[in-house]
């Protein structure tokens, strides 16, 4: 099934310079799967998302198709066939 990533400006570098991803993963698919498969591909962009144990970190938001995974079931949120993930890295400052 394809699952397209949308990749923010500030990390975009990390996954070669794209700002679109479209990933192919087996069924059933979790969002924790697409991290992998992201990880093998673009090492860089992976420790951005996620920390040394592979959780998802702290300071970066992943939409599934609109939904806050962590409101949903975190790395385990199930995708479903063409499911939208949006990246947004928390910005501070002031």
């Amino acid at each position: 099934m394809r699952v397209l990533v949308l990749i923010p400006g500030p990390l975009r570098q990390a996954a070669g310079d794209q700002a679109r991803l479209e990933v192919d993963l087996p069924e059933p698919a979790t969002l924790g799967a697409l991290l992998d498969h992201l990880a093998a591909r673009y090492p860089l962009l992976d420790r951005r998302l996620r920390d040394e144990r592979a959780g998802l970190r702290r300071y970066v938001n992943f939409y599934v198709d609109g939904e806050e995974c962590r409101r949903l079931s975190g790395a385990g949120t199930s995708l479903r066939p063409d499911a939208e993930v949006r990246i947004l890295p928390s910005v501070a400052g002031g």
